[in-house]
Order: C-alpha cells, then structure tokens, then sequence
C-alpha cells in the first residue's frame, strides 16, 4: 500500500461523512450537534466525531475539488 492509495482511502471517508444528514441519519442515533453544545461534551470521544462530521459537510466545496483533481490525477496516470 502506497501513500497514494492511503490518501485515496482518507478523501472517500471524508466523502462518506460529508453526504451523512444530520435529521435522517445522526439525529435519530442521539448524534446531532446541538446535544453537545456544552463545554464539558466537547472532550469525549463522541463530540469529537460529531465535530469532524459536521467539518467535513462545512469544506464540501474542498472536498469537490480533491475530488477533481484526484480523478483528473487518475485518468491521467493510468
């Protein structure tokens, strides 16, 4: 496995964390943003998640141009 398969890895979870929904998918799972707005819910494990989940659907735009340049990268290599 190279860096470059470990890099593609990275984008396609951070593409399957960004198209998650928070009133079908988290909510419902006791996962939605507004139950750790406390400052004592921030250091668990479980509002660090939930705070990289709602980063990644806040740079959707980045993600949309890794994702461009990574099958431009694709087609071009072979």
């Amino acid at each position: 496995m190279g860096l470059w398969t470990l890099l593609e890895g990275c984008l396609l979870i951070a593409n399957a964390l960004a198209i998650l929904n928070e009133d079908r998918f988290l909510g419902p799972r006791g996962w939605s943003f507004s139950e750790f707005s406390g400052d004592q819910g921030r250091r668990s494990l479980k509002a660090r998640a939930i705070g990289l989940i709602y980063a990644t659907q806040y740079l959707r735009m980045l993600l949309i141009a890794l994702n461009a340049i990574t099958i431009v990268i694709m087609l071009v290599s072979g």
